[in-house]
């Protein structure tokens, strides 16, 4: 599922914006999700599972209870498909740079070999 999908929902980036203030037990997600969107616990589990799948959270096991965190991943990678769509001459750029920056090596190899033949 691509990013902007996953963010697309308004249960996810809520229960998103929870996780970014710190861990919380998936009660505590569960029971904002059911009084905020009136959805059932079931629901709840399937937006917690899309976010786990898409690299959005993490979950840990403490007991019986489920601890759910913030997973930078995919907030890194929604990052940066926003970032294409806001400067999508970013990434061109960046190859040119590179390009030249080769460019520039090669040359500067090509004149110190050529200094050490006239030497030898």
């Amino acid at each position: 599922m691509h990013e902007f999908e996953v963010l697309a929902d308004a249960v996810r980036r809520r229960l998103l914006a929870v996780l970014a203030l710190g861990e919380q037990p998936a009660g505590v997600l569960t029971d904002i999700a059911r009084s905020e969107f009136g959805i059932s616990q079931p629901a709840v589990s399937q937006h917690l599972r899309v976010l786990r799948e898409n690299g959005f959270a993490m979950v840990r096991a403490e007991g019986t209870r489920r601890i759910y965190a913030l997973d930078r991943a995919g907030v890194d990678a929604a990052s940066r498909a926003l970032a294409q769509l806001t400067d999508p001459l970013a990434q061109r750029l960046d190859a040119l740079h590179t390009e030249v920056a080769r460019a520039r090596r090669a040359a500067s190899d090509r004149e110190n070999e050529n200094r050490e033949r006239k030497i030898s």
